[in-house]
């Protein structure tokens, strides 16, 4: 199982792109502007769309990708989430004035893409990998995604601040080799980031004691500007884990 970071910033500029996660060439989990590094052909390839919540940062180039590949795509892309994050999309967004209901296009029995709901517990399994949805939390309702396959596992947290039930959920498991998880402020600013739902160094230090597994950790969803200051107060807090920046463009082979 391959998964390559196509985006991991909380915002953009220049080179940031946000978050979006290709794993092997046929699933994304979100799809903002990371979405933007894939070629055509790639793009065609998915078919499936897992998404954390519905924060445009993390869909924003989903109705992009839809159009691209509406010429030529032949099976439905399937975008999965919670209801709320579904329903979110489907009034706001797919609604014929922001962007066309590609849910009933060309045709509302054949169309180019069709929601599939999931809520937290469920699993979801696909050509020997198997997804869960973990219940996290964020400001809207949120959800982050473990993945397995015979070889590795990885863990995604999406958008959150405190909680257990992650922790919980991966605890759970046998095996833990990559956790991708958020520290959008830097610790200066913790009152902000309890009220938007987010994470600060010591706040994910402090949910990180809740870990069993001792996973190689990469960090997303910094603020853009403060990504320094972030990172080093993310390794002072966390100096018994290796702990690294996700970038745009890094893979791992799982």
């Amino acid at each position: 199982m391959k998964l390559r970071v196509l985006g991991c910033s909380g915002g953009v500029g220049n080179e940031l792109k946000t978050t979006s996660l290709l794993v092997d060439d046929d699933i994304l989990i979100d799809a903002g502007s990371g979405v933007g590094e894939l070629t055509l052909d790639e793009m065609r390839k998915i078919r499936h769309v897992f998404l954390t919540h519905s924060h445009l940062d993390h869909f924003s180039f989903l109705p992009l990708l839809v159009d691209s590949i509406f010429p030529s795509i032949r099976d439905a892309l399937v975008v999965h989430g919670q209801p709320v994050t579904l329903k979110a999309l489907q009034t706001h967004v797919f609604n014929w004035t922001i962007w066309p209901d590609f849910a009933k296009l060309p045709t509302e029995d054949k169309p180019v893409m069709r929601y599939q709901e999931l809520t937290p517990g469920d699993t979801f399994e696909l050509d020997g990998r198997k997804l869960e949805m973990i219940g996290v939390n964020h400001i809207v309702p949120g959800v982050g995604y473990r993945m397995e396959c015979d070889t590795g596992a990885f863990a995604f947290s999406g958008d959150t601040t405190t909680n257990d039930n992650l922790w919980n959920v991966l605890n759970g498991y046998d095996r833990l080799d990559l956790l991708l998880v958020e520290a959008a402020f830097a610790n200066a600013d913790i009152d902000l980031s309890k009220r938007s739902g987010h994470y600060t160094a010591d706040l994910l230090a402090a949910d990180l004691k809740k870990l069993r597994h001792k996973p190689d950790i990469y960090i997303t969803h910094n603020k853009p500007g403060h990504e320094t200051v972030i990172m080093s107060e993310c390794r002072q807090a966390i100096s018994d884990r290796k702990v690294a920046a996700a970038e745009t463009g890094l893979v791992f082979t799982l």
